[in-house]
């Protein structure tokens, strides 16, 4: 599926005075998809399972939605609003990266989740290891881009990310869903990021431990950025945990192995 046949496969909708993007299809108990930084609701297009209710919508700051740059407490308050507007109660929480995080804020609000699968993300600030370009955006000031991110910059910064390389034009898409209403300007205030996730790591650490449903985590051994020491404390900190590592992927396990996936989130 291409960018063009997503979004006419989706629509819009005012959260908080906000467009928000949401994909929303199918039936059945639902799963409730939030993505990670810098990337979009159209990561999750290969593991969207035929037989569920699916919910994929952009965050604010990224893919299709309104660009601003919020925090992911306020990401929090986003999905809450939008599953209300859905009609959603109990669903699966999917998340990737930032997702993650915003999850375990949502444990930490007692939302209805009675399930949650964690794919790579830097659920332990004390593990990660940032990429050259996030040490560059953390560098520059707190605020919008005078510029445009130039290109060669935007897309090595990508791939360095994935072990399983994406086509040049899952690539250009990616770039694409960045630079929508001059997005990537906005990359050196949404890195900000690491720092609140560093004030805020025990609330959500205890948030995912003390998580009363089921909990899996589904990770690429072959991160650069959330190394798989993440995955394993998490196991060792709640031996309940369902762990799996695979040791040929790497950050992106939605784009570089989805049908491993997707057959993890099949399973019930």
């Amino acid at each position: 599926m291409n960018l063009t046949q997503w979004e006419a496969g989706g629509r819009y909708l005012t959260v908080d005075g906000h467009r928000i993007f949401v994909v929303d299809r199918g039936t059945g108990a639902p799963i409730v998809f939030v993505h990670g930084f810098p990337g979009s609701s159209y990561d999750w297009r290969h593991v969207l399972p035929p037989d569920r209710r699916v919910i994929a919508f952009d965050l604010l700051g990224f893919g299709l939605s309104d660009k601003l740059p919020v925090t992911l407490t306020r990401q929090a308050d986003l999905v809450e609003s939008v599953v209300k507007e859905l009609g959603v109660g109990a669903c699966t929480l999917v998340g990737h990266d930032i997702g993650d995080t915003v999850i375990a804020e949502l444990l930490h609000r007692s939302f209805p989740a009675d399930r949650v699968v964690l794919t790579n993300g830097s659920i332990f600030s004390d593990l990660v290891h940032l990429s050259r370009g996030q040490k560059l955006l953390l560098a520059l000031p707190d605020r919008r881009l005078p510029f445009p991110v130039p290109g060669p910059v935007l897309r090595a910064s990508l791939r360095a990310t994935f072990t399983r390389q994406p086509s040049a034009v899952d690539l250009r898409a990616m770039e694409s869903l960045i630079r929508r209403q001059r997005g990537d300007r906005l990359l050196p205030q949404q890195i900000r990021y690491v720092h609140e996730r560093r004030r805020h790591q025990l609330k959500w650490t205890s948030a995912l431990v003390s998580f009363a449903g089921r909990l899996d985590v589904l990770w690429g051994a072959r991160d650069p950025i959330a190394v798989s020491a993440m995955a394993l404390r998490l196991g060792a900190l709640r031996p309940e945990t369902s762990v799996t590592v695979w040791p040929d992927a790497g950050h992106w396990p939605a784009l570089e192995v989805p049908e491993r996936v997707l057959e993890a989130l099949s399973l019930t």
